[in-house]
């Protein structure tokens, strides 16, 4: 496990070389989201031409009809700030030795525009789905792969061939695509979620950084998730309720996408001898992180293809009863709503960082304190209808 000790070096160490170049990797989030931000304000006018317009439908809780495309604006800021990073003395060592953030930006471009053509013209599902496949391979191919996975039971270490590798990092890209892909209804979702996410995974990556002594293998999970942390952020003031611009499938598969790369970048990399083979937690922080940050956006997808199975309907086919949905329902306001699940997330992903760079008694005791906190304010609408009724 990362110590409260390390935890300190963490927050204390700037410079480059061995250090953790925190000032390099707040440079690359500004870039982002400056970039994003103006880029998108190009985008919207574009879109608004293009005809890549979100009609309203009945499952819409938009009123008014609003461009998509935002994705490319997203893109356009990760593309800057990564190309940015390349020319920081204290950054380019992670470029001479990993082919990561080429993968990122190569796969994201294959991701953005199958995004583009499915909110310009539409796109069926299986097209849809062979798109993801095609983009989540290009990291198998560019060598951004699960290589190792600790289980729990007898010490144990699976260490992939290329095949299992290359399925596993596909699996476990498609299914981050699609649950921000199904998580995106409500104006500033699933850029405020990218957000979290993003910047969990980097805050636990700084960690990794310093833990490994300046590992260049390290680098590109942190510069990837500053970068789409930034793009996240820049994206937000034209998306939250009431949007100027929705990011469409070309956003929120981007998100997925890069989620899942910096999850893999991190967590299918980490040596054994980093934390040792009787600090199971510490072995399983990388997973349990993925699925901390990713664990309402999926939980939101397994219960939809249950629902629509059952209803014998496509998994892929649309509906209302999404949890933002559901929130809506008992009386949650649209922002109310967005808030709600953005404190889910927080506390689930920052938990599972916190584990690994504090102490976990402390951790544990305030990430249950926030869930706890979380419950009761979702919980507020339905326990004041049952003091009505009463």
């Amino acid at each position: 496990m990362i110590g409260a000790e390390t935890a300190s070096h963490v927050l204390a160490q700037s410079g480059g070389g061995a250090g953790v170049p925190l000032r390099e990797l707040l440079l690359v989030l500004f870039t982002a989201a400056v970039v994003t931000y103006l880029a998108t304000g190009v985008v919207r006018v574009g879109a608004l031409k293009f005809g890549a317009v979100a009609v309203p439908r009945d499952r819409d809780v938009h009123v008014t009809p609003t461009p998509r495309l935002g994705g490319i604006g997203m893109y356009l800021g990760i593309l800057a700030a990564l190309l940015f990073a390349y020319q920081l003395p204290a950054l380019t060592r992670g470029f001479e030795y990993t082919q990561d953030v080429p993968a990122a930006l190569v796969s994201g471009l294959v991701i953005v525009l199958v995004g583009v053509v499915d909110d310009r013209w539409g796109l069926d599902a299986l097209t849809k789905f062979v798109g993801q496949v095609t983009a989540a391979g290009i990291l198998a191919v560019m060598g951004v792969s699960w290589f190792i996975i600790y289980l729990p039971f007898g010490d144990t270490t699976v260490v992939l061939d290329q095949l299992q590798a290359g399925l596993m990092t596909v699996g476990v890209a498609v299914v981050t695509i699609n649950a921000m892909n199904f998580v995106d209804g409500l104006d500033g979702l699933a850029a405020g979620l990218g957000l979290i996410s993003s910047v969990a995974i980097c805050a636990f990556s700084v960690g990794l950084l310093y833990d490994q002594g300046g590992d260049v293998s390290a680098y590109p999970p942190a510069m990837i998730a500053a970068a789409l942390a930034g793009a996240c952020l820049g994206f937000l003031p034209h998306n939250f309720q009431p949007a100027r611009i929705f990011m469409g499938d070309s956003g929120s598969m981007l998100i997925g996408l890069m989620l899942a790369t910096i999850s893999t970048s991190a967590s299918g990399r980490i040596p054994l001898t980093a934390y040792g083979t009787r600090d199971l937690l510490g072995l399983l922080s990388p997973l349990l992180l993925v699925g901390a940050v990713m664990f309402i956006p999926i939980l939101d997808l397994l219960l939809a293809v249950i629902r629509r199975t059952r209803a014998g309907v496509s998994p892929f086919s649309p509906d209302k009863m999404h949890l933002h949905h559901r929130l809506l329902q008992i009386g949650h306001s649209h922002r109310r709503v967005v808030l709600l699940i953005y404190l889910w997330v927080g506390v689930l992903a920052f938990g599972a960082v916190g584990s690994a760079l504090f102490d976990r008694r402390i951790v544990v005791l305030l990430a249950a304190a926030g869930l706890v906190f979380a419950l009761v304010v979702t919980a507020v609408p339905s326990l004041r209808e049952q003091q009505h009724d009463r």
